[in-house]
């Protein structure tokens, strides 16, 4: 489901197959959107998405990584269920994803041998091509913007749509498109081919194959590429306007021609030596003997000059012969700076000279963030805003900053008085079923342990142990109910998909199965409650109990390891885009759709915190990667704060769905305005601050919620919306709430948590996006001018957050911090608040730790000292192991010493984090050796030796930790009393040095207080 149904009965399931052939029929390309009644009158699933919400009226009314979690996937493993304590099946439960032909059992069957090897994408823009649900030859169209495109048996469809269509009315659900309207098609002379195949896609691009047998079509086409690029086969190309009329042409000299149909310019550029002949509707040329062409789209208006034209059809013909043959973005998040920069590249082949510059449209979230470049004057119109375009370039670089996320607001309020009791209350009152879920299929699992999340959180803030007890115990039962696949179990699992490269949940929900829609929404609350968990429980997190179950959920839906084939890279996201889709075949003629941008929000900031409370950095930074890049895209795509991207004409300051040709203030669900609206708005969690990142929004859209439902208060989902206005005003949400608080709470909610957030708001007032902080987790409020600093450490250890205004906050371990003018209370995070108390913290300056006393962190310096806090960024080196083993003996080892140490032993275990690099060596493993003598007599009372780690032949750190595993340990842990700790590191196997960060690259966390 494409969120949650709450007008529906829990359990209603998609329409029949017959109903969902009519409904692909009414969706054929070409057909214009069916006239009715308004939409949302009944909600099909997410898979079973139609182009237009009037349609829908009328119609319905392994590799490392892989290793270590996932070994169980290898053919002929015997334990192919297995994942640490729990696991999936590979034995088919339920119906799999179908479509066209043959592909409920081989979604390869429209791809052809050149095409990547391993899990097919779904959930893209161009989808239908591939997983063909509606037009079993040729799919649907496929919106790149500027540029949509069609295949057909004579070659590709081109479109430019200009204008848009709008439906719809000021205060009811309405829509708009920029549908697909031919052209012309590129192909080839006589070419009829019965089908379309995929030989290839990267990043953003995708390559559509055409063949009759005896001549082909193969076309690249991308995001944001005003160019398509051409090989061809058996005949001449050939340019064929639409409709009959012939192009206007308005330059052909030489290898190019310029022409314009229906009002939109375009340049085809043939290999040197060729020419281009008109005739009648037909351009066509005979390559000069070559097989490559290229068109373009220019981003001319009816204005522009012939002379116009050509000066820009010259500019971009420098870049006409370096074909796009791959795409790849690349990001990185700057803890420091807390900055996300994420890199744009094109891979070209020169089809004729040497150059390997290209040209690019970016979209709004792209380009309000460049780093560098000036783009042309001219810009695209689109589905999206402006694209403004760069030329001549081999990549582009965006930089965005990532304003952080909690585990939930603070609880900062009074901690007395009648609002305690009343919390307290509410709290109570969730004990006895803190999940309270309404169906038990995947979304509504997770919806409900979602909810047992927030009350476990609020709970603990608040020293209720008792509720927070039950919410914990409620989310450890459910979620290893459904890690754990047992001989003959059938319901409350998982099971893998070798061919299709997927794990669906069973009991399905909404096409999560036959349709692989929205495995993003159901997966990030199943995540997001692991992490909650973590924080109380980290032995049920570990990879050899829970954690590999939670990491395969997250590679499902959005595969953050290119390596790992088993998924596909960033299945749900469109990496161009900026957001999440959520139609697994995306088979509509308006593309691909998504409502509910905050439900794939949850996903990834379910990821930060995980990776945050499990210290896996690559997840960590997926999310935020996922999550700043997205928020941007629905204050454009969604919400449109800067009225720069909707069209003129259309009514609605927001919307309720995006497709890829437009835009739709409606659901799949309900015509309420305070669901098309508030669809955008749910979970509401300490990840969804950036809800209110523009405070003056918030009011916009709460008093448009207000005008459209013809009420002076929400008439349904009355929680979340107070939750969303106290983000812009939270005196009067706390106000809303004390006057009218008898509502029913949304299925995800409970008056606990929107009485804490609502109350804890109307102190903090507005997310302060002018300063950030070097740890994820962490936010800033402002209040009648002054600022409250917040922070969280889900970890054991101390932390201090360093903000960038200056200001330091010291965290300690399993605390949430709140503090500034008024000096906030701060809450447990990890169990604490037993007594009912709370620490109140202060803001400390910066201060460089000299060594006593110590604490459980001993980080490595490179001049062989230890410091309790991170110290100056520096280098060890590794010697090589000379060809031999010296696996479990340190042989010439990096040995640092930690003397004099006394701290309390809390019967955990040793945690490390090295930063180990072997450059482009093949073959290097450090290993680390931690020996602890309790009281300093010279006698080491516990030797603990880990298996080597097997380092990459990729510069760069990677992250050695103690989930290689112990590979021998002696003696016992107890109290230290000015004991000392000894950390030696050494090349087990090698023939090539080993580099180990030091200063405040490597950390060794002690079990002890």
């Amino acid at each position: 489901m494409n969120a949650s149904d709450m007008s529906r009965p829990p359990g209603r399931r998609r329409p029949s197959r017959a109903r969902a052939r009519l409904l692909g029929a009414l969706s054929a390309p070409g057909r214009a959107p069916a006239s009715g009644p308004p939409p949302g009158t009944a909600r099909g699933p997410a898979g079973a998405r139609r182009p237009y919400q009037a349609l829908l009226a009328a119609g319905v009314a392994a590799l490392v990584a892989g290793v270590l979690c996932f070994a169980a996937l290898r053919p002929g493993d015997a334990a192919a269920d297995t994942v640490g304590a729990g696991g999936y099946t590979t034995t088919q439960v339920g119906p799999l994803p179908s479509g066209c032909g043959s592909i409920s059992t081989d979604p390869r069957q429209w791809v052809t041998a050149n095409a990547p090897s391993g899990a097919v994408p779904t959930n893209d823009w161009w989808s239908s091509i591939l997983w063909k649900r509606t037009n079993c030859a040729y799919g649907e169209p496929l919106a790149a913007n500027p540029l949509t495109f069609r295949a057909q048996a004579g070659g590709l469809g081109f479109s430019y749509t200009t204008t848009p269509s709008i439906s719809g009315s000021a205060t009811g659900p309405g829509e708009y498109h920029f549908p697909y309207r031919e052209d012309f098609v590129a192909g080839v002379a006589q070419l009829n081919a019965p089908d379309v195949k995929v030989d290839g896609w990267s990043d953003w691009t995708v390559s559509p194959y055409l063949s009759d047998g005896a001549r082909s079509l193969r076309a690249t086409v991308g995001k944001g590429l005003p160019f398509a690029y051409f090989r061809t086969s058996g005949g001449n190309a050939q340019l064929t306007a639409s409709g009959g009329a012939a192009p206007t042409v308005w330059s052909n000299s030489g290898s190019w021609i310029g022409y314009t149909i229906n009002g939109h310019d375009y340049a085809a550029y043939a290999p040197s030596g060729a020419t281009w002949t008109v005739s009648g509707s037909t351009i066509s040329s005979s390559l000069a003997g070559k097989d490559y062409f290229s068109v373009a789209v220019l981003p001319t208006t009816a204005s522009a000059s012939d002379d116009d034209r050509k000066s820009l059809a010259t500019t971009y013909g420098k870049s006409a012969y370096d074909h796009v043959t791959g795409t790849k973005a690349s990001y990185r998040y700057d803890e420091a700076k807390s900055t996300v920069t994420t890199t744009y590249t094109y891979t070209t082949t020169a089809m004729e000279g040497g150059g390997t510059g290209t040209v690019a449209a970016l979209l709004p979230h792209q380009w309000r963030y460049l780093a560098s470049g000036t783009p042309l004057p001219q810009a695209y119109v689109s589905p999206r805003g402006a694209l403004k375009v760069l030329t001549g370039i081999e990549s582009f670089t965006t930089s965005m900053v990532f304003h952080g996320v909690l585990p939930e607001v603070p609880a900062v309020a009074d901690s007395g008085g009648s609002d305690a009791t009343t919390l307290q209350n509410y709290l109570a009152a969730e004990k006895s079923d803190p999940t309270k879920q309404v169906s038990d299929d995947t979304y509504w699992t997770g919806k409900g342990l979602g909810r047992a999340a927030r009350l476990a959180e609020i709970a603990d803030q608040t020293g209720n142990t008792a509720v927070r007890d039950a919410a914990l115990s409620a989310i450890r039962s459910k979620l290893t109910d459904w890690f754990t696949a047992s001989p003959g179990k059938t319901a409350h699992l998982f099971y893998y998909d070798r061919n299709w490269g997927t794990l669906i949940g069973y009991p399905a929900s909404y096409g999560s199965d036959q349709e692989l829609n929205d495995h993003h929404f159901h997966y990030g609350y199943y995540i997001a409650a692991a992490a909650t968990l973590a924080k109380f429980d980290p032995q049920w997190a570990s990879e050899d109990r829970y954690g590999g179950m939670v990491d395969l959920l997250i590679r499902d839906a959005n595969n953050y390891d290119r390596a790992d084939t088993r998924f596909p890279y960033l299945r749900d996201f469109d990496i161009y885009g900026g957001h999440d889709w959520a139609s697994g075949h995306g088979s509509f003629a308006a593309g691909n759709n998504q409502e509910s941008s905050s439900e794939g929000m949850n996903f990834d900031n379910a990821l930060i915190q995980w990776g945050q409370a499990t210290g896996n950095k690559a997840v960590r930074d997926a999310g935020i990667y996922m999550y700043t890049t997205q928020a941007a895209a629905i204050q454009d795509y969604w919400f449109d704060t800067k009225d720069q991207v909707f069209p003129r004409d259309f009514p609605h300051n927001e919307v309720g769905m995006v497709w890829s040709d437009g835009a739709a203030y409606s659901t799949w669900f309900s015509a309420d305005p305070a669901k098309i609206q508030g669809i955008n708005l749910l979970p509401v969690t300490g990840g969804h601050l950036y809800l209110g990142y523009d405070h003056d929004y918030v009011l916009t859209d709460y008093k448009d919620m207000l005008t459209n439902s013809g009420a002076t208060q929400p008439l349904s989902w009355t929680d979340i919306w107070y939750e969303f206005l106290a983000l812009g005003d939270g005196d009067r949400a706390l106000a809303d709430f004390r006057a009218n608080s008898g509502f029913t709470s949304e299925e995800g909610e409970s008056k606990a948590h929107t009485f804490h957030w609502i109350r804890n708001l109307a102190a903090l007032g507005h997310v302060d996006t002018s300063v950030t902080a070097d740890s994820p987790l962490s936010s800033v409020f402002t209040k009648n001018g002054e600022r409250t600093y917040v922070a969280s450490n889900i970890t054991s250890t101390d932390l201090t957050v360093h903000f960038s205004d200056g200001t330091t906050l010291a965290v300690p371990p399993g605390k949430t911090v709140a503090s500034g003018a008024n000096e906030w209370s701060g809450g447990s995070a990890t169990g604490g608040g037993d007594d009912g108390g709370t620490p109140t913290p202060t803001i400390t300056p910066t201060v460089t730790p000299t060594g006593t006393p110590w604490k459980p962190t001993l980080y490595p310096q490179s001049d062989g000292s230890v410091l309790p806090a991170p110290g100056t960024t520096g280098t060890a080196t590794l010697a090589s192991a000379g060809g031999q083993t010296h696996d479990g003996t340190p042989t010439d080892p990096v040995t640092f010493t930690a003397e004099g140490v006394t701290l309390k032993y809390n019967g955990g275990a040793t945690a490390l984090d090295l930063a180990v690099d072997a450059g482009t060596a093949v073959g290097n493993g450090p290993q680390v050796r931690i020996s602890y003598d309790r009281t300093g007599d010279g006698t080491w009372d516990r030797v603990e030796t880990y298996h080597y780690f097997a380092t990459d032949p990729v510069p760069g750190y990677e992250h050695y930790t103690q989930r290689t595993g112990l590979e021998s340990a002696t003696g016992s842990l107890g109290d230290l009393d000015g004991g000392t700790v000894r950390i030696e590191v050494w090349n087990a196997i090698g023939t090539n040095p080993t580099t180990l960060g030091t200063g405040d690259k490597s950390v060794v966390t002690l079990p002890y207080n």
